[in-house]
Order: structure tokens, then sequence, then C-alpha cells
């Protein structure tokens, strides 16, 4: 089946008693054991409701098994945390969601694991890999800057210094990208973008092949970062739109991509689908589509000033719903680290995120032209 198809029908658990199309919510957290394969509870993340929107992002992204979370960082970390031990050593791309980088560098430390940053090019992952390095990390495109990874490659990397490669692919979604096909061993996402895609969802997941999504579950059901049943039904409903919003999502931040392009009060515009970018030739040949997200920094404009003169679209936190939302990623996503880190990453006090929705392209346009004239 064609993904818009596998969006709609995979995973649904039909009641045969009422008939009914959609998944029943079982919102049950206790559940008989006698004459059962298993023990049955929330959070060994083996309920009904979990286990339907597993089955269903299994076969969006072409992935044996998997987990779902509470969040996107419960996935992150859940899985990270199953691979690595004290006297382990990490590699990871720099240019990652600020959750990430301050969960690595807040917690590693004191477990005794070891980690490098490095960029995304394939030669730096590469050069970094120690002996001891167990797992591979990274992210494309890249929070915020929409920096492209060779995913081929970074698993590769991976593969051949006998670690695990770990993706956040919530940028791309699995209608853009899947990463498994190319070689990655888990892809993380947090389903509170994309996944959810109407800003009212907190959930992660995790795709992998089964011997590995064993072994996350063990960790995981210590860790406790399940999902609860109507939330899992919530999530359910929206993925079943997921091809279609993010198709629509893809045309619409390439047309304002394009379009803030040509602005001379636009000093930098960074989308994987504009030709100028520096990972175009990467990503083309690794996505399906580009994205609904991009960046964008400001020529001589004070953002606030900007951000108070839109009317359409919303300066919020978070990302990926139907509504086009914008944010200054020095003061939200990437808050938690250091001015001087932020600097080094190409991160500037002017970049702003913007978040592309379902709505008129056009009208988006209009809302940004008229912010900028307001000056």
């Amino acid at each position: 089946m064609k993904k818009d198809t596998r969006c709609v029908h995979s995973g649904t658990c039909r009641d045969p008693n009422t008939r009914g199309l959609n998944t029943p919510i079982y919102t049950s957290s206790s559940f008989e054991y006698l004459d059962t394969p298993e023990n049955v509870y929330p959070r060994y993340f083996n309920t009904p409701n979990q286990k339907a929107i597993v089955r269903k992002l299994c076969e969006l992204e072409n992935a044996e098994d998997g987990l779902l979370f509470s969040s996107g960082m419960a996935a992150i970390s859940s899985a990270m945390l199953s691979f690595l031990s004290s006297g382990d050593h990490v590699v990871l791309q720099k240019d990652i969601y600020g959750g990430t980088h301050h969960f690595v560098t807040a917690e590693f430390e004191r477990f005794g694991i070891e980690y490098t940053f490095v960029s995304n090019r394939t030669a730096d992952i590469e050069k970094a890999v120690r002996k001891n390095t167990r797992v591979v990390y990274i992210e494309t495109p890249s929070n915020p800057l929409l920096l492209i990874t060779d995913i081929a490659a970074a698993a590769q990397i991976a593969r051949a210094a006998d670690a695990i490669s770990i993706i956040d692919s919530t940028f791309a979604t699995p209608i853009n990208q899947n990463p498994i096909a190319l070689g990655i061993d888990i892809v993380t996402h947090s389903g509170t973008k994309y996944l959810g895609g109407h800003s009212d969802l907190c959930c992660g997941a995790v795709l992998t092949r089964k011997a590995l999504a064993d072994k996350i579950s063990a960790t995981a059901a210590n860790l406790g970062g399940s999902l609860n049943a109507m939330t899992c039904y919530l999530l359910e409903r929206s993925l079943k739109t997921l091809g279609i919003r993010v198709k629509r999502q893809n045309r619409n931040a390439g047309k304002i991509a394009e379009h803030l392009q040509k602005d001379p009060r636009v000093s930098n515009v960074y989308y994987p689908g504009l030709e100028n970018h520096p990972g175009y030739a990467v990503a083309r040949n690794q996505m399906k589509g580009f994205g609904g997200m991009l960046a964008f920094e400001l020529d001589g404009l004070k953002p606030e000033r900007f951000l108070k003169n839109l009317n359409v679209i919303t300066p919020a936190l978070s990302l990926g719903g139907v509504e086009t939302i914008i944010c200054s990623p020095a003061t939200t996503s990437h808050e938690k680290i250091s001015p001087a880190e932020r600097a080094e990453l190409g991160i500037s006090d002017s970049l702003l995120r913007l978040s592309v929705g379902i709505e008129d392209a056009d009208d988006l346009i209009a809302d940004i032209d008229s912010a900028l004239a307001a000056g």
C-alpha cells in the first residue's frame, strides 16, 4: 500500500463486537493475566492502544517493532541509555535539538558516559569514533538550521565501529524520509510535532528492529515514560492525515522559502529544498519531500518587533502543527545552550524558525511581508 493508505488503515484494532472503524480506547491500567501470552500493563508498552500505533508507524518507517513514549525526549533518552554504560562513548552531531543537547551535557557525565559533539560532516563523524564508541547519533534535517546529514554514510560509520546508529527524524517525518532503509538502526520521533500535528499532544516514538526494540523496552520500563490510552487514541486519529498534512506543508514551506530568499530584508534562508542550500543534493537523494520547517535571519530588523507585527502566524513554542508558528531558537528551543555555544552553532539572535502549517501559502507570505514592512 502507498503511504497515504497506510496512514489511514495500518495498525487499526477492530472490535468484533461493535465492528467500529476505529481502535477502541482501552482505558484499563489493570488487565487479566490468566491464560494470556504476556502480562499487559501501560508501563510495559504493550497495551492494545499503544500497539496499534506502533504497528502503523512500523508500516510507515519500514520497521519491525517500536515503542511509544510520553514525549520525544523520553524516546531519545530511553533509546540512548539502553545502549550506553559507564565507560562508553557516544558521537553526536552538534547541530541537534536543544533538549537533546542539554540531556547529554547535564546527565552523561554523572553516569560516566563520554561524548563528543561534531559537525554533521561525514569525515568529522568518522574521525570522532573511538574504540569505546557505542552510539552514533544524528539529526537530519537538523534543528534549527536545517542542516542535512548523509544518513547512509553515518549509518555505515556506526556499523563499521560496531556501534548503534540513532537518528532524530522529527523534522522529516516518515512521509519525507525513511532512515531504516538507508541503514540506520533506530529512528526516533518527537510525536508532539508532526505525528500529532494539531499542537495538542505530547508524545514520542522509537522504531527499529525487534531485537533492539526488546532491549529498549527493558530500559524504558524502568524509566517509565509510557503513554496513556486517551493520548494514544488522539495520536492514532492524527496519524490518519499525516500524509496529506505533510505534503501540503512541504509545498507551503518551499514557496515561502523561495519568496524570503528574494527579500533584501532577509539575510539568510535555511531550507533544504533551495538549490543553494549546502545539503540540497544529499537531501534530494535521501528525502521524498523537503519538509515544512525553515529558518531565516532578519537583516537589521529586530526579531521581537517583527514577531509582534504578525497577524496570521503565531509566535509559539514547538512545531509541526496545522497552524503556522514561529519562534526565536535563542530564546526557546536552544535557550539552555550557552550564548557561546549558540554562536558556534550559527544560531544568532536574529534567527527565526518557521513551522509552516496547512493554510494558504499566499496568506502566510502576505503576513510575513506586512510584518517586514512594519519594520
